[in-house]
């Protein structure tokens, strides 16, 4: 178990160095081999990869990004012993600091990368995050797959998630992150680790809907904010802020003047 819980640990750090592995000099642990992530921003996912949804109905992907909501795609597998738990209770914990829930502004899409999965697996997953969850009303936007090794692949070849089935220990070694796709099926943003926080999916999933999502204090919240690469996550956009300090500057002293203005007018005039 220790060496399991390592593997799962260091599955989780490879998510950071994925983009740059081919960079490493020193060489990686057999059971991470092929494992990782090379992001595939701007392409489209394979919206006609057909799986089963956790009541046993047959879907495509194209029938999630009918709605024109952006999605969050969670790839894992349901009986995996800790990394898939972490990331989907990482992304669970996310969207309970969020107002908005799945079904409203936004849906998740949990994607099991294992081929023998059944959809009654499923539904039994689906059940315990959604109570789990506390807000029934995401289970209309909070969806579980499964399918065939073929079609799985489709969707994981084109977002970039590299795993690889180890036969000693009887199960999959992956990286953790999930991926951001816009209401029209283009990966928008790669979110890395075990933790996501709201405002991070806030931001990711705003930047999908390029805005149109959120208010104007939402907005401008994505204005004030750019996704940081090194660091996996969003940070103040000084430049930004500060045209956008200057700019408020203007605005409050324009307005100032402008009311000093009349008031001294008002003054002026003896029939006032």
């Amino acid at each position: 178990m220790k060496t399991l819980r390592a593997l799962s640990l260091i599955a989780a750090v490879s998510f950071a160095a994925a983009p740059v592995f081919a960079q490493r000099q020193e060489p990686l642990p057999a059971e991470l081999e092929g494992v990782g992530i090379e992001e595939h921003l701007g392409e489209n996912v394979p919206l006609d990869a057909s799986f089963t949804d956790e009541t046993g109905r047959q879907v495509t992907l194209a029938e999630y990004f009918e709605s024109g909501r952006p999605v969050i795609l969670n790839l894992g597998y349901f009986s995996c012993p800790m990394l898939c738990g972490l990331v989907t209770n990482g992304m669970m914990e996310g969207m309970e600091g969020l107002t908005w829930t799945p079904g409203d502004r936004f849906e998740v899409l949990t994607l099991s990368i294992d081929p023998l999965e059944s959809h009654t697996l499923a539904k039994l997953k689906k059940q315990n995050y959604i109570k789990e969850f506390g807000r029934p009303e995401a289970a209309t936007g909070w969806h579980f797959l499964t399918g065939t090794e073929a079609q799985i692949k489709r969707v994981t070849e084109s977002v970039g998630f590299q795993y690889a089935w180890n036969d000693d220990r009887k199960e999959y070694a992956h990286a953790a992150a999930l991926f951001v796709l816009t209401p029209e099926g283009k990966i928008s943003r790669y979110l890395y680790g075990i933790e996501y926080s709201p405002k991070d999916l806030r931001l990711a999933l705003l930047e999908a809907s390029e805005g149109k999502m959120g208010s104007a204090f939402d907005r401008i919240l994505l204005y004030c904010f750019h996704y940081d690469s090194a660091k996996g996550r969003y940070a103040p956009a000084a430049m930004n802020m500060m045209r956008g300090g200057g700019l408020l500057t203007i605005l409050v002293l324009g307005g100032s003047i402008l009311v000093m203005k009349r008031r001294g007018s008002h003054r002026a005039d003896p029939a006032a």
